[in-house]
């Protein structure tokens, strides 16, 4: 029992010594703190570490030099203590009972907390040791942040006399941890770099060089980037050795993201000079600069360097290229970076290649090159691949190569995808154009027997391709066909038979089917009214027609345009007088 009375006595003088030290290490599991103050002088040392302030226990009946108890965990997991033996070792307050309960219960112990003391001093010391090794490190920390801090100050201040105060001692890596500080203004980075560049104890590197360039780049401000790009000049002037192709590469990125594509290309241009060989990125990234400006034409002057000197970009790259050169019109430049592809066996996406099939089905003089690509594609592109089937049929259609587009369309319906109604109403226009009306027929055959119905877009091409013929028995037995699948029709189906009876000057039939196209859904227009009217004056001479139809559209309310009109009385009068002249000529015949 005397033994562990002796071990807290010692305890207690341990306490005193180290309220008596100005300076007080310990560890801590989650943070090394060292204040300048007695722990015990500054409670709230503990309080900023999120200690409770239960753990301190003032007794005011000392006086001024009475030593608070602390009990907090920290003091009891730093003095190897449980919980017991550091409640038994509070005996600062004067009539302490050391016989008490805690001293009882503490022991059984006493060696192990002898031990424990031990170890605190052992601790103790390991930490200011630690400490004294770690000096040199805290300094060059201090000088870093104080770099940063400067740096980072926006205020108006000579930037390289503030830098010169410092004192420091250059190496690569802390200029390296300068240039790549976060919040520090791309202007201050390049006075830096400057600063550092006159500085004749230092030597520059191209990792130095790297570290700015990234820097620069990340704050995206134009500015900045115009400004590293002169200093890059400079420095290829004179120090060539610095700058390599990845700085360069970073430039016209920049540049690009920037929307300065001329920028972009005017580093690009600098490879030559600089001695470096532009690689896949440099390629890729200065066409992508000057595509996102338009600047389609120079973009495809080094596409055509790129190709010629063998770099060949990934699938996604190509694709890409591909879907520029196609939003500036020009498809044939963006066939030739497909067919280089295709040579080094490169499979661009599947979309920019649809792109691309429908950009040249729209130039007569490139249909063929996209029916061509059509039998690249395979599995999936194929089966789901309407849009570049159908965009090439429509070219052909237009290109009136019908028996390439029929071929096309078999193919379709034998190896997909399977055609649609509007690639078979394509068709079948085709033909009924061309007047091959046996042709158009067989398509729309064909149509019905794949389950396809006919719209009414279907029926009115066949009857276009008949009317324009003449053949209008065979466009009204179309009509009929149409009448018994639709129960609603157009008004191009009406106005493409009114149009071939007037032709034929056949007009009662013709303003048979104005009457008839309200029974069909359809209620004859203004511009149906007008253009029969005129049909009638001057092919027909029939006014009184005419002006039946002009008392139709008042009814309706609808306005006949004032030439029209005085076409009706201009025929009207016409044939008064013409009248008036025979009754005179007659009679005196006559006489």
């Amino acid at each position: 029992m005397w033994r562990s009375v002796a071990a807290k006595t010692s305890n207690f003088r341990r306490l005193l010594r180290i309220n008596h030290n100005p300076k007080v290490s310990y560890t801590d599991p989650f943070h090394h703190f060292a204040p300048e103050k007695s722990i015990f002088q500054n409670p709230r040392v503990l309080l900023s570490h999120g200690y409770s302030t239960e753990t301190w226990r003032l007794d005011s009946s000392h006086d001024d030099e009475s030593i608070p108890t602390v009990t907090s965990d920290l003091f009891r997991e730093n003095a190897g203590l449980d919980p017991a033996a550091a409640a038994a070792s509070d005996i600062f307050g004067e009539g302490v009972d050391l016989e008490s309960q805690h001293l009882d219960t503490a022991a059984d112990g006493d060696s192990a907390f002898a031990e424990g003391l031990d170890s605190s001093d052992e601790m103790a010391e390991e930490a200011d040791g630690a400490e004294e090794e770690g000096a040199p490190e805290s300094l060059g920390d201090t000088k870093l942040q104080s770099v940063v801090s400067l740096l980072q100050n926006t205020a108006h201040v000579s930037l390289e006399s503030a830098l010169n105060e410092l004192e420091l001692e250059l190496d690569e890596s802390f200029v390296v941890s300068i240039l790549g500080g976060e919040l520090i203004p791309g202007e201050n980075l390049l006075g830096f770099f400057n600063w550092v560049r006159k500085n004749p104890d230092f030597t520059l590197t191209s990792r130095v060089m790297e570290a700015l360039v990234k820097s620069i780049s990340v704050q995206m401000r134009k500015k900045d980037a115009y400004a590293l790009w002169d200093l890059v000049k400079d420095i290829g002037e004179k120090d060539i050795c610095l700058l390599n192709v990845e700085i360069l590469n970073h430039l016209i990125a920049m540049m690009s993201k920037l929307g300065k594509g001329k920028a972009g290309y005017e580093v690009y241009t600098k490879f030559e000079d600089f001695g470096f060989t532009p690689n896949e990125d440099t390629y890729f990234l200065a066409i992508e600069a000057l595509c996102r400006r338009s600047f389609f034409k120079w973009a495809s002057s080094i596409i055509d360097k790129m190709m010629e000197s063998g770099v060949v970009p990934d699938d996604q790259r190509i694709g890409s290229i591909i879907s520029w050169l196609c939003k500036g019109k020009m498809a044939k430049e963006a066939h030739s970076v497909y067919l280089f592809g295709k040579e080094k066996n490169k499979r661009p996406p599947t979309a920019p290649v649809n792109f691309l099939i429908s950009s040249l089905s729209r130039k007569d003089d490139t249909v063929k090159l996209a029916l061509e690509m059509l039998d690249d594609l395979s599995g999936e592109a194929r089966k789901y691949g309407i849009k570049p089937f159908t965009s090439v049929i429509r070219g052909l259609c237009r290109t009136k190569d019908v028996g390439e587009a029929k071929n096309l369309l078999t193919n379709m319906i034998e190896a997909g995808p399977p055609p649609s109604n509007g690639v078979f109403n394509l068709v079948i226009d085709a033909f009924s154009k061309l007047g091959e009306m046996d042709e158009a027929k067989t398509i729309m055959k064909l149509m019905e027997s794949r389950g396809l119905k006919p719209d009414v877009y279907t029926y009115t091409v066949i009857m276009s391709g008949y009317a324009k013929g003449g053949q209008m028995e065979d466009a009204m037995k179309v009509l009929s066909e149409a009448k018994s699948k639709h129960a609603k029709l157009s008004h191009v189906t009406y106005h493409t038979l009114i149009r071939g009876y007037c032709k034929l000057e056949e007009f009662d039939k013709a303003v048979e089917l104005v009457h008839e196209m309200k029974d069909y859904g359809v209620e004859a227009n203004a511009d149906e009214y007008n253009k029969l009217i005129q049909s009638l004056c001057l092919n027909a001479v029939d006014w009184k027609t005419a002006e039946k139809l002009l008392d139709e559209m008042n009814e309706k309310g609808l306005h006949l345009n004032g030439a029209t009109k005085g076409l009706v009385n201009a025929v009207r009068d016409l044939e008064a007088e013409f009248l008036g002249i025979e009754e005179t000529v007659i009679p005196a015949v006559a006489a």
